[in-house]
C-alpha cells in the first residue's frame, strides 16, 4: 500500500491561490476582487460558497437564483475535475500566480458544462469514480466491503480537508491484490492540451511480472502522428522512470484516479 506518507501529506496540502473576479456582463458596479488559497485535490463547488456569497450583492434580483459557473481566460472550468487537475491543463507549471478565474451567474454554457445545482452531485460523481477506481483496482471488491460509515468517512475527509480523517480509510483502497504485488489495473486519466482525455486498460506489470513505467504508459497512449513525450500532474512533471503501480499509491486523487496531463511531440 502507500506507506510513503510524507509524500501523501505533500500531495494532499497542494494548493492554489485564485483570484476571482464578477464578469463585467453581470454588474453595472465595480465589485472587490475575491481571493482564496483551495485546495487542489477539491472540486469548484466544494470551495467557492464563499465567493457565491461575496459576488451575489453586486448582481441584479433577477440573477439571484443563477447557477454559479466559472472560466478561466475565456474557457469555461468544468466543475468535475479537480481543480488541480483543470490548473495544469489551462495554465500549466509555467503559468504565473495567482490564478485568475472569472464568474458569471447567467448564459450558463450548457453545450460545454454539466449543471450542479447542489453538493450532493458533486458527492455522487466522486464516489461514482471512486468505486470505477476501485473496480479496475480490485474488482471492486473493497468498496463493496466497505460500510456506509466508511463511504461518508472519505466523503466528510475531502469536504472538511481533512488528511487523518480520509485516509484512515482511503488506505484500503491503496492495497495490492493478495498474492499480486500490486493492482489489476491502473485507474488512469490521460489528458491532452484541449482537455479531452482517454482512458485504457493500463497494467502494473507485464505478464512476466516486470513493473511497468511512465514511459510505457506514455507509449501507450502514443498514436502513429503524436508521441506521448511528458506527462504532468500536481504541478510537476513525473519521470518517465516512475512505476505505475508507486505513481497510483501516491500521486492519485482522492477519486483514486491517476490524472496525467500529457504534452505531445
Amino acid at each position: 500500500m502507500a506507506n510513503d506518507r510524507e509524500i501523501l501529506r505533500e500531495i494532499w496540502e497542494g494548493k492554489i491561490p485564485v483570484h476571482f473576479k464578477l464578469s463585467a456582463d453581470e454588474t453595472d458596479v465595480e465589485p472587490e476582487e475575491y481571493f482564496l488559497l483551495i485546495p487542489r485535490l477539491s472540486y469548484f463547488p466544494l470551495v467557492t460558497d464563499k465567493v457565491r456569497k461575496h459576488f451575489l450583492r453586486f448582481v441584479s434580483n433577477e440573477l439571484q437564483d443563477g447557477e454559479m459557473w466559472m472560466d478561466s481566460n475565456g474557457t469555461p472550468l468544468k466543475w468535475h475535475f479537480p481543480i488541480g487537475v483543470l490548473y495544469d491543463l489551462l495554465v500549466g507549471t509555467d503559468g504565473t500566480l495567482p490564478w485568475h478565474v472569472t464568474v458569471h451567474f447567467s448564459k450558463f454554457p450548457d453545450d460545454i458544462l454539466i449543471r450542479c445545482p447542489n453538493k450532493e452531485i458533486v458527492e455522487a460523481h466522486f464516489m461514482s469514480s471512486l468505486k470505477e477506481a476501485d473496480v479496475l483496482k480490485h474488482r471492486g471488491q473493497v468498496v463493496s466491503a466497505m460500510q456506509k460509515k466508511d463511504h461518508n468517512q472519505l466523503w466528510l475527509g475531502l469536504v472538511n480537508d481533512k488528511f487523518d480523517q480520509f485516509w484512515a480509510v482511503n488506505r484500503r483502497l491503496m492495497e495490492p491484490i493478495p498474492d499480486q504485488d500490486g493492482f489489476k489495473h491502473i485507474p488512469v486519466r490521460c489528458y491532452a492540451e484541449d482537455g479531452t482525455y482517454q482512458q485504457k486498460l493500463v497494467a502494473p506489470s507485464t505478464a512476466s511480472g516486470q513493473k511497468r513505467l511512465l514511459q510505457d504508459l506514455l507509449d501507450d497512449f502514443s498514436t502513429p502522428v503524436r508521441k506521448a513525450v511528458e506527462a504532468r500532474t500536481h504541478g510537476v512533471t513525473v519521470p518517465e522512470s516512475t512505476p505505475l503501480q508507486w505513481l497510483s499509491e501516491h500521486l492519485s486523487y482522492p477519486d483514486n484516479f491517476l490524472h496525467l496531463c500529457l504534452s505531445y511531440a
